[in-house]
């Protein structure tokens, strides 16, 4: 049985969002507040949390980051701010979905169902160096579960959600050229058009980072007229 933990402060969403859930077979703990949430994630671990972008005593936004710092729980959005600005932000820190108020119950129901899949997917994979929660290449570490990405010489190096999906698909990929196109196809966020630009400005970001370590010089390589390809042996 899925284990849900719904952090929104509307009485009347709160109770609504637990009927549906609870009717669909999902365990519901709603708490109103992001200091209750806390104390609800002490007390047990749950497979998905739904947070609400506006709560009384914190933003959202850095709940978010900080859960997703401790845990690589699946976490939806909800929120009224339905522009693109406030979507990407949410997802750049860490949200997996993100869905805008007023939304049918169903569509939510369909969210989690989708995020537990591919969440279930990642950790659940053949165990070769494609899917496994760990990737480790040229001295590199990549925990896809803490979402840690540490150099040769043991520094943690900061990842932001797009460069997380990215450098997952390429270790999945190893040795392989892979189109833009491809690339936007396996590390697109849900509810999130994006171009081929964006693509190139991730990977030119997560260059650098691998850059800036001294051993990631040259790990990801343009082909031109072709795409990218991951120049490097990924084990588990």
């Amino acid at each position: 049985m899925i284990q849900c933990l719904l952090v929104e402060d509307d009485v009347e969403i709160r109770e609504l969002l637990c009927g549906y859930l609870q009717g669909y077979g999902m365990t519901v703990v709603a708490v109103p507040t992001a200091q209750a949430m806390n104390e609800a994630l002490k007390r047990q671990q749950f497979d998905v949390m739904l947070l609400d972008l506006m709560l009384p005593d914190a933003n959202g936004l850095d709940v978010c980051r900080q859960v997703r710092a401790q845990s690589s729980m699946p976490v939806i959005m909800l929120t009224a701010q339905g522009d693109p600005i406030s979507r990407v932000i949410g997802l750049e820190m860490g949200a997996d979905d993100y869905i805008s108020k007023p939304f049918e119950p169903r569509e939510l129901v369909a969210r989690v169902n989708a995020v537990l899949r591919r969440t279930n997917g990642a950790r659940g994979g053949p165990q070769d160096a494609s899917g496994t929660p760990l990737a480790r290449f040229q001295g590199w570490s990549f925990d896809r579960l803490k979402r840690q990405l540490t150099s040769p010489e043991n520094v943690v190096v900061q990842l932001s959600s797009a460069e997380y999906r990215l450098l997952s698909v390429l270790v999945d990929h190893p040795e392989r050229v892979l189109s833009r196109d491809q690339l936007l196809d396996l590390s697109r966020a849900p509810g999130v058009v994006v171009s081929d630009r964006s693509i190139d400005l991730t990977v030119s970001r997560l260059r650098q980072k691998l850059r800036d370590c001294g051993e990631g010089s040259g790990l990801i390589r343009t082909m031109r007229g072709e795409g990218y390809l991951f120049a490097a042996k990924v084990s588990a």
